[in-house]
């Protein structure tokens, strides 16, 4: 079968375009509607109608705004597999997510990749506290000289380059500060904010019962979206900071719950 794009583009075989969406989803684990069009260089609506396909035939699961693989809850993905997706959502949403953080502020901030991109932004700031449980935030921090970092203990999981276990969650208790900044595998208004793994949500729900206020970090892939463990319910979360691909359902059952929400322009 060939298929010809609505704006023009040259046909494409669809049986090769749709090995290639199969390809990037296997090694990702989770992409996005908008980088799959641009991978296989066609329009979006033609991506929908190969992901339908490929879910009909139990290859992968449709879901808001992209695709992932199936029985994808316990799935956690390495950071060399998640540093490039959403590469501009997750910019846009650290700038806004840093727009909430003040001088002399005290702040936890979990491990992942919008994480770091949002500790970057930090370094204008003075006299602030950051406690975090990733090498990564820690790492991204290390050049600020008027910002205090302290690590949690902990075992290293490799794969997210974070620290978890009780020693973690032991170098969390008693702390109290503003805000946590967190980020996850997913996000519903049934279930919250949600994880692969285990140990990582437990240190995630240490450092949310830490703060005042809770910060979730998540782009359009992550809303609507599962894994296995549940980290924090939306009930729980103050603050959603995400882009504006995000499926608006969600969102408006989400600030329904009475989450604030925070929407970055792409």
């Amino acid at each position: 079968m060939v298929d010809t794009d609505s704006d023009g583009r040259r046909p494409v075989f669809a049986a090769e375009r749709r090995q290639r969406i199969l390809e990037l989803v296997r090694a990702n684990g989770a992409v996005s509607l908008r980088e799959l069009a641009q991978a296989v260089q066609s329009s979006e609506v033609t991506v929908r109608r190969d992901l339908r396909a490929l879910e009909s035939e139990g290859l992968l699961n449709r879901h808001h705004g992209g695709a992932t693989l199936p029985g994808d809850l316990n799935r956690e993905a390495s950071y060399v597999q998640k540093v490039t997706l959403s590469s501009a959502e997750k910019s846009a949403i650290a700038d806004l997510a840093a727009s909430l953080v003040e001088d002399g502020d005290a702040i936890v901030v979990g491990p992942g990749t919008t994480t770091q991109e949002f500790a970057r932004r930090l370094s204008r700031h003075t006299e602030l506290a950051v406690v975090t449980n990733s090498l990564l935030v820690a790492q991204a921090l290390a050049n600020s000289p008027r910002i205090e970092v302290m690590l949690t203990g902990g075992t290293l999981r490799g794969p997210i380059l974070a620290l978890v276990g009780s020693a973690a969650e032991r170098s969390l208790a008693g702390l109290r500060v503003r805000r946590a900044f967190i980020s996850g595998n997913g996000l519903t208004a049934d279930r919250g904010l949600s994880t692969p793994n285990m140990q990582v949500a437990c240190v995630d729900q240490a450092l949310a019962a830490a703060a005042e206020e809770v910060v979730v970090l998540a782009d359009h892939t992550k809303i609507g979206v599962d894994a296995m463990v549940q980290t924090v319910s939306a009930e729980q979360i103050d603050h959603l900071v995400t882009d504006d691909a995000a499926p608006r359902d969600v969102l408006d059952e989400l600030g329904g719950k009475g989450v604030r929400l925070h929407v970055a322009q792409i």
